[in-house]
């Protein structure tokens, strides 16, 4: 199933260079991975990363553009969706992020720039529910997330779902959108766990 381009953080912290690498695909365990056009899947995630991953990042391919202080992938992921990488001036500080923008939309760019920089310049640090469900599945090892497809016949197909364990050491798969707030709770660790909630920009 693929989800609205709406732009969404979809890591808590800012990630090395392996965690990066494994952010640029956080969908590839996705149900018949290679049909149908899935730009609307990874459009508007972005995550923070190092000043070094984003200076290796430019580094590694011809940019196929450079606007003050932002480049484009010359390489694109899907359709017109291509990585995006800033170097954004925040409360007085130079801080990097990746985000994925589709270059057919007139503005893009621009929006998630400025999504970015509003998101983080909020005075209260917090997540919302969606950041929080965001975060588990980027975190959460292949082994232990799936689809719904792989989970239960009686769920709707190609749902995330991952695994829970239960205090005996059992384990279920549940959708990542039926967690409740203690299972969300559980498997955030622990400095995001009592974060306040963050209003939705």
């Amino acid at each position: 199933m693929n989800t609205p381009s709406a732009i969404r953080k979809v890591y808590q912290g800012i990630t090395e260079r392996h965690q990066m690498f494994r952010m640029f695909d956080r969908h590839a365990q996705r149900p018949n991975r290679f049909e149908g056009d899935v730009s609307s899947l990874y459009a508007g995630e972005w995550f923070e990363i190092t000043e070094r991953e984003h200076d290796y990042m430019f580094e590694i391919l011809p940019p196929l553009w450079i606007r003050g202080s932002m480049f484009a992938m010359r390489e694109f992921l899907t359709g017109s969706v291509t990585s995006v990488f800033f170097a954004l001036r925040i409360d007085r500080t130079i801080r990097f992020f990746h985000g994925y923008c589709d270059l057919s939309e007139a503005g893009s760019v621009e929006a998630m720039r400025l999504a970015i920089i509003e998101r983080e310049t909020r005075p209260v640090r917090g997540m919302t529910r969606d950041e929080r469900i965001e975060h588990i599945w980027s975190a959460t090892a292949d082994a232990y997330r799936g689809y719904s497809d792989e989970a239960a016949a009686d769920h709707p197909q190609s749902h995330r779902a991952i695994t829970l364990f239960s205090a005996s050491g059992s384990s279920r798969l549940k959708l990542l959108d039926d967690l409740t707030d203690d299972e969300i709770a559980s498997k955030l660790p622990v400095q995001l766990r009592h974060l306040p909630d963050a209003l939705a920009a």
